[in-house]
């Protein structure tokens, strides 16, 4: 059957997913990214008429890879567009659909997968985001990373001679198509219906009581430990919520995040994250603040790296919000290494919104971004339009400063003589 141009609905999307439960051997390996569209395959291939030879390597690893997949199957099924709403919840739909026994695949080795194949086995491995600020490059050789850890999962289980499905797909589009027969506000409408659905799964919350205290949101949740062990706990934080959040505590003046993890990856059986923030009052703007002071990571409950942190405060009132938080100097909100332990530790945070005070219906306030009002951008127009202006006003200026004669020549009288001083 043929789906092009049709939108597939959640309902839809159960329907198509049956055959995968019915079938005797119930292994699903569900790849999961946080945007993706079939746009990025054409992007990809040689049709699309770009002749640069990393692309082209990309095409023939990425592409081929995928099509040797489908061609080699008994079925398949390619979904060009599926409503984000029936993605959003597909673990949790997979879940209720049957006893799988859930395995999280953080680590990528694959060597010490252990499939229990008398059970139904859901192995739910958690890509690296590609998200919109990376250069074209650093996404083709992303897509070679997703390409080997694809054929490494699927060529291992099939040398062991484990029968599987999988499913390769992610939580929202990477490339939105804006209507343009509609009307201004019609489309304004759209744009912020299509905001407020962009979160991916709903918020973690702390609550005291019956209210909820404390919002924690981020699309992307990683760490790495000495530059070699890349943890994610995006899937653990947010989807599964395999987290323990006991230790987090809330007062109108000090508030604290905790994080507890149990054996995240091979080698580290206990982690904890503390985000500490706090409320004051600040005389200069005349009302209260909410800061996010620093970042605290525990490993092994013997490890202690403290970061302190740059740029995240915001209103009391609102939430804040920033697309890049982390380790790293490119970033708008930095994570600034306070001890010796701090500097063995990467930390990637993309699409953080948290909030630890003032939480109202249980949602997030109006977001307070980390973005100045003076971006790049306009630091460059700024700077252009001033050097523009003074080459005028010299131009100007040396237009001003030219001189006319004020004696001519008379045909009919002597020649005028004009001396070397004049």
């Amino acid at each position: 059957a043929l789906h092009e141009g049709h939108v597939v609905s959640a309902q839809e999307l159960t329907v198509l997913l049956q055959p995968v439960f019915t079938q005797n051997s119930r292994n699903l390996i569900l790849f999961l990214q946080d945007t993706l569209s079939i746009d990025d395959f054409t992007y990809l291939s040689e049709s699309y008429g770009n002749k640069n030879p990393f692309q082209n390597q990309v095409n023939k690893l990425f592409i081929n890879l995928l099509q040797e997949i489908l061609q080699s199957s008994p079925s398949s099924l390619v979904l060009p567009a599926v409503d984000c709403e029936a993605t959003r919840y597909l673990l949790s739909f997979l879940q209720q659909s049957g006893g799988w026994k859930l395995t999280n695949i953080t680590n990528l080795d694959v060597s010490q997968l252990e499939v229990n194949t008398p059970k139904p086995n859901l192995l739910v491995v958690q890509l690296r985001p590609l998200l919109s600020q990376l250069t074209e490059f650093v996404k083709l050789y992303m897509f070679l990373s997703i390409d080997k850890i694809i054929g490494r999962l699927t060529m291992d289980l099939q040398e062991r001679g484990i029968h599987f499905s999988v499913i390769y797909t992610a939580v929202r589009p990477s490339r939105i198509s804006r209507r343009t027969d509609v009307v201004g506000e019609l489309r304004r409408q759209l744009m912020a219906t299509g905001e407020e659905g962009s979160l991916s799964y709903p918020p973690l919350n702390v609550t005291t009581g019956n209210d909820i205290c404390i919002l924690f949101y981020a699309s992307n949740f990683s760490l790495k430990a000495n530059s070699s062990v890349f943890i994610d706990l995006t899937n653990a934080t947010f989807v599964m919520q395999n987290v323990d959040i006991s230790s987090s505590e809330c007062s109108d003046i000090n508030t604290t995040l905790s994080l507890k993890y149990t054996k995240p990856v091979n080698g580290i059986s206990s982690l904890e994250i503390r985000f500490l923030m706090t409320n004051k009052f600040y005389g200069g703007s005349a009302r209260n603040w909410s800061t996010l002071d620093s970042v605290e990571i525990v490993q092994d409950g013997e490890k202690f790296a403290k970061f302190n942190v740059s740029v995240i405060s915001a209103p009391a009132e609102y939430s804040f919000h920033c697309q890049l938080v982390g380790t790293s100097n490119l970033y708008p909100a930095r994570l600034i290494p306070s001890n010796n332990e701090a500097k063995n530790w990467d930390v990637f945070i993309s699409r953080l919104q948290i909030q630890g005070f003032n939480v109202e219906n249980n949602q997030f306030s109006y977001a307070s971004d980390c973005t100045g009002f003076f971006t790049p951008g306009i630091w460059m127009g700024l700077v252009t339009s001033i050097i523009l202006l003074w080459i005028l006003a010299y131009g100007i200026h040396m237009i001003m400063q030219l001189t006319t004669n004020s004696r001519f020549d008379d045909p009919k009288g002597p020649a005028l003589s004009v001396p070397q001083t004049e």
